[in-house]
């Protein structure tokens, strides 16, 4: 037992100094651009997030109810040097960064018409978020109107 968690102890460190090696502005999107054999919604958030970037990840909640996509949250000190956060990639495409398209915040419509183009099954039932989506909404505006 004692050596199978050695194994995935190594295995976690090695996998994370591989991953690690991976960012970089130059290398395209940090961290795995793919997950279980799908392209991934790669968030890069400022530390702590803001405004922008609480969106980004409520956006990437309501595709995640809707959609069989995976997410990847990465902190801006870990995404390499010269990182802008917020990001948001899929796969390899630069969707929205930080000073440039969209000035690093998506919406939830663009991204699932993404999402359909690309034939990105949808969940078998939707998650508890889409039950909540007025108080849900609510509390988004509420957040956007506290500022960047």
């Amino acid at each position: 037992m004692r050596h199978q968690i050695h194994l995935v102890t190594a295995g976690l460190v090695l996998g994370a100094a591989l991953l690690a090696g991976s960012f970089g502005v130059e290398a395209g999107a940090p961290g795995p651009t793919v997950v279980g054999g799908k392209k991934a919604l790669i968030l890069v958030n400022r530390e702590p997030p803001g405004v922008r970037c609480n969106n980004n990840m409520q956006v990437a909640a309501e595709l995640q109810n809707t959609y069989k996509v995976p997410v990847v949250i990465i902190p801006q000190s870990l995404a390499g040097p010269g990182a802008k956060a917020p990001a948001v990639y899929y796969g390899d495409a630069l969707l929205a960064v930080d000073g440039g398209d969209f000035n690093g915040m998506v919406n939830y419509t663009s991204l699932a018409d993404v999402l359909e183009i690309e034939g990105i099954a949808r969940q078998d039932k939707g998650g508890r978020l889409l039950e909540v989506k007025k108080e849900f909404d609510t509390l988004k505006s509420a957040i956007k109107a506290g500022g960047n």
